[in-house]
């Protein structure tokens, strides 16, 4: 895994292209400009320093964090779809420390508030693993209802307990100043730009080369084999793979709260946790891969802001060529399983 296979790399930009194709065939169905759409949609991503500085990088930072959390679990073969939700998880706890550390110092108020926002996310999972290991709950259903109580959670959170003061909106007061994250100078893009690159880096280091990665991996792609081998605990690789999934979901709601949004408030989230996993998928699960593609699905999500201003289309519309991509990418996926010239994948240890 130290490079991107040029046959994933190949699959993933026919799948942007088969993205944009039908996104642009919608358009035009709907009776859009579908070049004028497409064309803002680009000038809303990439037309200036600025838009792509403070737009583009800034809705890539969360896609990241939660794209490698996604990763991590499902190539140890779990399918984490709570990202959302542990993301909200996140941005309580976040929030929660982020209003009570305004007398310490900026590094540890902010290390505070994003360790906090990890282990929040990590609880947040715990009852998905313990169902799985114990009762073998599917986690693909347990992770994606508890998204909808995690909504709630924060829905009960922002009108009652952590309710702006006055009481007038249902919202958060904003989180102190030192656990806020320093910004580029004329820019909003944070210090989470950084903190996500950090995180691909590591997580490829230890996929790539530790024996827990080898581990994972081998989990992932034949448990069963894994388990008879006797050498690999797959229920705990698979249970330890899903916190540390959890956890890096909730950092990406810590991140989110201390970098862009300082205070906590319903549909705090576009949807990050749902993108995260076709940033992950297009990434062919690979770490350096999900920084790639997160900023190009960051480029979607800014881009549909301005595809809305210049050619009034709906920015909902990008989640088309969000659908086509994962489709794309599954697709191809299980035709090269088919593939009779196809060798089984054998994870090698790392030496």
């Amino acid at each position: 895994m130290k490079t991107l296979p040029v046959r994933a790399t190949a699959t993933a930009g026919l799948a942007l292209l088969a993205g944009f194709a039908v996104l642009a065939i919608v358009l035009h169905l709907a009776g859009y400009d579908a070049l004028l759409a497409i064309g803002a949609l680009f000038r809303g991503a990439f037309g200036s320093t600025d838009a792509f500085v403070s737009a583009t990088l800034v809705r890539a930072v969360p896609l990241i964090i939660l794209g490698l959390g996604i990763a991590l679990a499902f190539r140890a073969g779990a399918l984490n779809i709570g990202a959302e939700g542990q993301l909200y998880a996140g941005a309580i706890a976040a929030t929660w420390i982020g209003l009570q550390v305004g007398s310490w110092p900026a590094p540890l108020a902010v290390a505070a508030v994003w360790s906090g926002a990890a282990v929040a996310g990590a609880m947040w999972i715990v009852l998905p693993v313990l169902l799985r290991l114990r009762f073998g709950v599917l986690e693909v259903i347990s992770t994606l209802l508890l998204n909808f109580a995690a909504e709630a959670a924060v829905s009960y959170a922002v009108t009652g307990p952590l309710r702006e003061s006055s009481g007038t909106y249902p919202q958060s007061d904003p989180i102190a100043a030192s656990a806020r994250l320093p910004v580029l100078p004329g820019s909003r893009l944070h210090l989470g730009i950084a903190a996500a690159v950090v995180l691909a880096i590591v997580l490829w280091v230890l996929f790539s080369r530790t024996v827990w990665g080898f581990r994972l991996r081998a989990a992932g792609l034949g448990p069963r084999a894994a388990e008879i081998s006797g050498r690999i605990p797959v229920k705990r690789v698979l249970g330890v793979a899903l916190l540390w999934s959890g956890a890096l979901a909730g950092l990406g709601g810590g991140v989110e709260v201390s970098g862009v949004t300082y205070s906590l408030f319903q549909n705090l989230s576009p949807g990050y946790g749902f993108a995260a996993i076709a940033v992950a998928l297009l990434a062919r699960l690979h770490p350096i891969g999900v920084v790639v593609s997160g900023v190009l699905f960051g480029a979607l999500e800014a881009g549909a802001q301005g595809m809305q201003r210049e050619a009034g289309v709906p920015a909902v519309a990008v989640a088309v060529a969000e659908a086509v991509v994962i489709i794309a990418v599954l697709l191809a996926e299980a035709a090269a399983r088919r593939s009779p010239s196809r060798q089984p994948a054998t994870p090698v240890a790392p030496g």
